[in-house]
């Protein structure tokens, strides 16, 4: 027999009701995070009472802001007239507007005129485009590709083939080291930090002669347990733009093949930092030409314009065919989990520009005119400096950096400095990227570095 509610139970059940007619909810509304409740006052007015719940995310504290990335959000927020953004490497054509390389619109071109679909590709990659960046890294003519000891996997850009390796040396040599640069790029930590192989820097940048600490380098890399994975910038050493000289380089080589170790080149800019496709690769191609087994990371997002496409690769150099092919399978199977197979159309674009003798000449043309952009933005740099600047100070290493980064030498006070004062955007380590200045900029930001240099600790 059903009970008859109180009056003031069934006062408090037509509460209830009303609250969820007006608000909404319930016991099995699926909504959470908050709850609505209408309490009456003695003085007969209504008030409302939010209940929030604890998220489960109460843990997961706020990330800094990436420190290459959050450059350029900083840069949007500034008002001035004056600001400028040398901070992401990325080309800008002497109005300071992005660029898209007119090759790379004929190669799309060609694409929608075939009509080809967009089907996924192997995990490997689009096959075309494996060969096409293997030849280019390499020589078509390399012995090691004739004889099939490279193996080759598409990945996602310079930052996906690195990371793929790192989770390939983490899985197969858990004991190893990886050398890094000091200063190197921002995200080369992060990559081995993600992947739980631990690292360790060699000495790289002298700060008195802003140039190259190739003997603190060598004995670095002669002090470091055998075996060990050195990473080496293959051209254009980012953030530097210092490179070794070519009798350095072999003298690298002849360290890393004594002690055993395995090198391991990042190589972001080829053709990007001289104009020359071939001189950019002669470091990669000495070690290979020893007999050294090597790991090369591959991206087109500088040499042809393809930073949203995630094109790039990850080449395994071995001493024979069946070692390729076991070091192959593996980089699949690690791959799959990650993101199963790569896009397709940068692959594309990279295997048609490569691919067809025309267009490969017009993408070699216009390799040199953006190198030779960034050249002139460097000379009239350095010629600004020495002008302005009394005080005797030797610029020189302006000249002697290459690619598109210059590190100035400015501490992170005085790079605050550069941005807080004078509206220009850089990395705190002194970084700045020559690819987002014009010839129009040049006195503007020596005057800026001369302040920012000779007027703050």
């Amino acid at each position: 027999m059903a009970s008859a509610l109180s009056a003031p139970a069934a006062s408090a059940v037509a509460a209830a009701a009303a609250r969820r007619k007006v608000f909404g909810g319930g016991r099995n509304d699926g909504r959470a995070g908050c709850r609505v409740g209408i309490a009456r006052k003695n003085t007969g007015h209504i008030a409302m009472a939010l209940t929030v719940h604890a998220s489960r995310f109460e843990g997961v504290p706020m990330a800094p802001p990436d420190p290459i990335l959050g450059v350029s959000e900083a840069f949007k927020a500034d008002t001035s007239d004056l600001k400028l953004n040398l901070g992401v490497g990325a080309y800008r054509t002497e109005e300071l507007q992005p660029a898209v390389l007119n090759v790379v619109k004929k190669a799309e071109k060609l694409m929608l005129e075939k009509g080809e679909n967009k089907e996924y590709l192997p995990i490997e990659g689009f096959a075309a485009f494996n060969k096409a960046t293997a030849d280019l890294l390499l020589g078509a003519d390399n012995p090691v590709i004739k004889q099939g000891r490279v193996a080759t996997l598409q990945s996602l850009s310079g930052t996906g083939s690195l990371r793929l390796a790192a989770a390939f040396i983490q899985r197969y040599f858990p004991d190893a080291k990886v050398l890094i640069s000091s200063p190197t790029w921002g995200n080369h930590k992060n990559i081995f930090n993600d992947a739980r192989v631990p690292w360790s820097e060699y000495r790289y940048y002298d700060p008195k002669t802003v140039g190259l600490d190739f003997e603190g380098m060598i004995a670095d890399i002669q002090a470091a347990p055998e075996g060990s994975f050195v990473l080496l910038h293959g051209c254009a050493h980012n953030p530097t733009g210092i490179d070794p000289t070519p009798q350095q380089w072999e003298k690298l080589a002849d360290l890393i093949e004594e002690k055993k170790h395995m090198p391991f080149f990042d190589v972001a800019y080829q053709g990007f930092a001289s104009g020359s496709l071939d001189e950019d690769a002669s470091s990669v191609r000495l070690f290979v030409k020893r007999g050294l087994e090597v790991f090369v990371a591959q991206s087109y997002s500088k040499n042809l314009g393809l930073y949203a496409e995630r094109i790039g690769a990850i080449n395994v150099i071995c001493t024979a065919p069946e070692v390729a092919d076991r070091v192959k399978s593996q980089l699949k199977r690690l791959a799959r989990p990650m993101y199963s197979n790569p896009p397709i159309h940068g692959a594309k674009i990279v295997a048609n520009v490569v691919g067809d003798p025309t267009m490969f000449g017009e993408w070699k043309e216009e390799m040199e005119q953006m190198a030779g952009r960034i050249k002139n933005v460097r000379q009239k740099l350095y010629d600004s400096l020495t002008a302005k600047d009394q005080s005797g100070k030797d610029w020189s290493f302006i000249l002697s950096q290459i690619g598109m980064f210059s590190f100035t030498g400015l501490n992170r006070t005085q790079s605050d400095n550069m941005t807080d004062k004078w509206h220009i955007y850089m990395t705190k380590d002194g970084r700045i990227s020559l690819a987002g200045l014009n010839l129009a900029k040049c006195e503007y930001l020596a005057d800026a570095i001369i302040d920012s240099f000779h007027n703050v600790n």
